[in-house]
């Protein structure tokens, strides 16, 4: 049971029973090295989603406006030689001030976070295997929702009345998928069954509530750039090191009002949050985060985050830092 509660992070000491973090100097360097990877492999990622759009930005207006009719694009809100204007229809939305953004940017920051977990030093391969699962599973159920769903079922309540009905919404079966791929992603770190469950409760939950952050340009990101980034300073720091290199290389196209994580981007990273602190903390933490990550969950049912950060300046102006006037 001790072994339950012990980070799989940690080193032992030759000989010896106890288990050891490493050093910090140690674990900042691994962070860092994993936030590098993280920002060039979503930076890559997104320059190569975006490529055919910025081409035909570059052709000129009339080879956009032909590519746009093609695909029904909605004029609207657009700005010339942004990648959200010119995106295949499929991955266009038009965000909270009617701007024609792309949602490019969550397969990207997905890409960054898996292939950092991957290249990471200084984690045991399970852990390695599980933070890419977990982030990897989220963003193909994200996408799937972000491609097909129709909006019209929200929250919790949205999809289960809607189950009640008869009518299995791809909200639903989003929310199946990523806690399936959570308990798959915690099964990785070879604790039992409880643990399991538990921990692929975390990444799942954790999945979710990025999502509900999801409404504003950068909120997101900046969100899970205030958990991340102070674990660099911790024996966690190898595991949240590929969100903070991730969600830093694309940020500024999402203020700028080009991109948008979507729920492929949104669920990949609170997927990958919640598998750092699953594979780092002991569990009566676990259990503290996951009801923190509930009782959040369960609040947004009944009133609005918006509403919550409008109403309270220092977050009001966090929110809108570098966001488009």
């Amino acid at each position: 049971m001790l072994s339950h509660a012990l980070p799989l992070t940690a080193a032992r000491r030759p000989g010896r029973g106890a288990a050891v973090a490493p050093s910090p100097v140690r674990s900042l360097a691994q962070g860092l090295a994993g936030a590098v990877v993280g920002a060039v492999a979503a930076r890559a990622a997104y320059a190569v989603l975006t490529l055919p759009e910025r081409a035909r930005a570059l052709a000129g207006p009339e080879t956009r406006g032909t590519a746009g009719a093609a695909h029904g694009a909605p004029r609207a809100g657009t700005s010339a030689g942004g990648p959200g204007a010119d995106a295949p229809a499929a991955w266009r939305r038009r965000n909270f001030r009617g701007r024609v953004v792309t949602l490019q940017e969550g397969p990207a920051l997905a890409v960054g976070v898996c292939a950092a977990s991957f290249l990471v030093p200084g984690q045991p391969p399970r852990v390695r295997a599980a933070s890419a699962l977990a982030a990897a599973g989220a963003a193909a159920f994200g996408a799937y929702d972000d491609l097909s769903g129709n909006g019209q079922a929200r929250g919790l309540h949205g999809h289960l009345a809607a189950l009640a009905r008869g009518e299995v919404t791809t909200g639903l079966v989003k929310m199946v998928g990523i806690g399936a791929t959570g308990i798959a992603a915690a099964s990785l770190l070879r604790r039992g069954p409880a643990d399991t469950l538990v921990d692929g409760a975390l990444i799942a939950a954790g999945a979710n509530l990025i999502n509900l952050f999801d409404l504003r340009p950068g909120r997101a990101a900046k969100f899970a750039l205030l958990v991340s980034a102070p674990a660099l300073a911790s024996p966690a720091a190898p595991l949240f090191g590929p969100v903070v290199g991730a969600c830093s290389a694309l940020l500024p196209d999402d203020l700028a009002e080009r991109s948008m994580l979507g729920d492929a981007g949104a669920n990949a990273l609170g997927a990958a949050l919640g598998a750092a602190a699953v594979a780092q903390a002991p569990r009566p933490v676990r259990l503290a985060l996951f009801g923190a990550v509930a009782a959040l969950t369960l609040a947004s049912e009944v009133t609005s985050f918006s509403g919550v950060i409008d109403r309270v300046p220092a977050l009001r102006r966090l929110d809108r830092w570098g966001r488009c006037a």
